[in-house]
C-alpha cells in the first residue's frame, strides 16, 4: 500500500453516496484504498488519496462506476 503527502499528482477520490448502489467495480480496480462494508458499498481503508501509483486505475474505476457516483480531486499543496 502506498502513502503518499498530497501534490501535484494527488487526487482524493469522492463518493457521491446518493448515487452509489455497491455494485463494487471500484473495490475490484483500487483493491489497495477501498473494501466492502457489511453492506457491500466502498469505504477506505486508509485516506482516500490517489498517488500517482493508482492514478490508472482510479481514473478507470471513475470512467466505468455504472451509476457515475465516484469523482477524482485534485489536491493542491497549501
Amino acid at each position: 500500500m502506498t502513502h503518499t503527502v498530497p501534490g501535484d499528482d494527488t487526487w482524493r477520490l469522492h463518493i457521491d453516496w446518493t448515487r452509489c448502489d455497491g455494485r463494487g467495480l471500484c473495490i475490484e480496480l483500487l483493491p489497495e484504498i477501498l473494501d466492502r462494508d457489511d453492506w457491500g458499498y466502498p469505504v477506505s481503508l486508509t485516506t482516500p488519496v490517489i498517488s500517482p501509483r493508482y492514478g490508472v486505475a482510479a481514473r478507470d474505476a471513475v470512467a466505468l462506476c455504472p451509476r457515475l457516483a465516484l469523482t477524482l480531486i485534485p489536491l493542491r499543496d497549501s
